[in-house]
């Protein structure tokens, strides 16, 4: 009887198995599963939140994307950042929450929740197949203070909640549940209205409540105005106004339309050094800042900048050795100024020169809407491509006996790629693994979203741009992706022997072709609701 059960029960959890690998149309999920049983071997488990390593298989079969590519470090991350987001998740008496420490921080509050990478989390995890994790997490934050309002700690941090919220409804269109947060989207602009905004318009912040402490042109104590905070109103107004014509609520709409163009003109006007050619920091003395620093980016993250007036320019400094680039970059503050420093004295968490995930990972979603929507000839796919095998590159660790592996921690030192904060922490004397697996930052979205290009619309086009630059590739799978309900497939294949399916770039739902083209352009195409 004891050998039947174990049979009945090895059987049940083949068919679930199975059934969950019918989601992949293309690519067998068992080829990757070497991937995990490596990663659970070669990194101890010190924190178990709600799903365990030894589950680890299990939940990345029944929740991601699949995706494959000759490039074997590319692949081996996508996988490793999904069971690394998967150890954040964490089961407590009030639902799931993802976490931005494993280990217990000081700064957290309970369960060790932080709002500072809440958008973030929202952006990589809408692409799980399960909705529970982000449903609790999002009500947490937004439902979880007293009377089911706002958690008190939200504010703690800068953030972009309903931008976020509306582009996780792009991907699922799951509309009752969105809409059950829109009360509470309002009530988080209007609190940060009252605690923010300047008798201008335009919103300051603390570096260090932009997540973003000892930063090159603020203090934890300056009120500077900022392009982050004031571009994450910028796309929560926009996020906002989607959600309430959505809801047919057409006045409340109209308000928070006007509101995004008010704050578009304020920081284009305010925020623009057109001598530097750069969005900068407004301090509170009212100058711009002297230096241009990375968060000069992030306007192009929720897509501020009016096209055609020539802000683009900005971006030629991303690339350039004076500028931002670094082999394990980019830098945080521009290199040829002289507040640029990597210092190992101080705190260990400085935006003063190293490289951080957490904004690189806003500077490829930016450099994506760029090159994807804008009317432009200062960016290429081939720069895309380059920053994404940067930010890729720099994720790794090499173990005490030399072995690379893939990693994702605070901040990086950016010539060396070695992770900084750690590194600092070890030789204080005060090292207790803090950074591992940090849930900082967005890879799979980027990976989704830029290299590949699926473009997450409102309407029944399935819009896909891949920035993959011509002749690096003959082949790619992004398969098993759950999109407006449906099961979507993408393929790239030069020869059409790879995959069978044809020769060039494809998109498939739920099995059936809806678009071919012949090279990696943008390509649409319609399915049936």
């Amino acid at each position: 009887m004891a050998q039947l059960a174990r049979t009945w029960r090895h059987t049940v959890l083949l068919v679930i198995v199975s059934a969950h690998s019918l989601l992949a149309q293309v690519l067998n999920p068992e080829q990757f599963r070497h991937y995990v049983e490596r990663f659970n071997r070669i990194f101890p488990e010190e924190v178990v939140n709600a799903i365990p390593d030894q589950a680890a298989w299990d939940w990345m079969v029944r929740n991601i994307p699949w995706f494959e590519c000759p490039d074997k470090e590319i692949e081996e991350l996508y996988y490793y950042r999904w069971w690394a987001y998967r150890k954040h998740i964490r089961h407590t008496p009030r639902g799931y929450i993802i976490t931005e420490f494993l280990k217990p921080v000081s700064h957290a509050v309970e369960y060790n929740a932080l709002s500072c990478a809440l958008g973030h989390h929202v952006y990589e995890g809408r692409w799980l197949r399960d909705p529970q994790y982000l449903d609790d997490h999002l009500r947490f934050w937004l439902c979880g203070g007293p009377d089911g309002r706002l958690h008190p700690a939200l504010h703690r941090y800068s953030g972009w909640i309903a931008d976020a919220v509306w582009n996780r409804w792009l991907v699922d269109q799951r509309t009752d549940f969105a809409l059950s947060l829109l009360d509470a989207l309002v009530e988080d602009f209007r609190a940060w209205e009252r605690e923010r905004r300047l008798p201008d318009g335009l919103f300051w912040q603390y570096d260090v409540r932009d997540g973003m402490e000892e930063s090159a042109s603020g203090s934890r104590t300056a009120k500077n105005i900022r392009p982050t905070i004031n571009s994450y109103m910028y796309g929560n107004a926009v996020g906002l106004a989607q959600l309430a014509r959505l809801a047919g609520q057409h006045q409340l709409a109209h308000q928070f339309e006007q509101e995004a163009i008010r704050l578009r003109r304020l920081v284009e006007r305010h925020l623009w050094d057109p001598q530097a050619r750069f969005f900068k920091v407004r301090l509170e003395s009212g100058q711009l800042a002297p230096m241009r620093e990375l968060i000069g980016y992030v306007p192009w993250y929720f897509k501020l900048p009016t096209p055609r007036r020539g802000f683009e320019v900005a971006w030629k400094e991303l690339f350039d050795p004076t500028g931002f680039y670094a082999p394990f970059g980019p830098t945080t503050v521009e290199r040829r100024h002289p507040s640029f420093r990597i210092a190992w004295d101080g705190d260990d968490c400085q935006w003063n020169g190293p490289s951080w995930p957490f904004l690189t990972s806003m500077v490829l979603r930016a450099m994506a809407n760029v090159i994807q929507e804008y009317p432009q000839r200062v960016l290429g796919k081939e720069h895309y491509w380059s920053l994404f095998r940067i930010y890729t590159r720099s994720q790794h660790r090499r173990l005490p006996d030399g072995t690379l592996v893939p990693w994702i921690d605070e901040n990086l030192e950016p010539f060396t790629g070695e992770w900084l904060a750690r590194a600092k922490k070890i030789k204080k004397g005060r090292f207790y693994g803090r950074g591992d697996h940090y849930n900082h930052s967005t890879y799979a979205d980027l990976l989704i979203t830029g290299l590949v290009g699926l473009r997450p619309r409102a309407d029944e086009l399935i819009e896909v741009h891949p920035l993959l630059p011509p002749n690096e590739w003959e082949w790619f799978c992004l398969d098993a992706v759950t999109y407006h309900g449906r099961r979507l497939t993408i393929i790239w294949d030069v020869t059409g022997q790879r995959y069978g399916r044809g020769r060039g770039l494809s998109i498939w739902v739920n099995g059936a072709e809806v678009a071919r083209a012949r090279t990696l352009s943008r390509l649409q195409g319609t399915y049936k609701k």
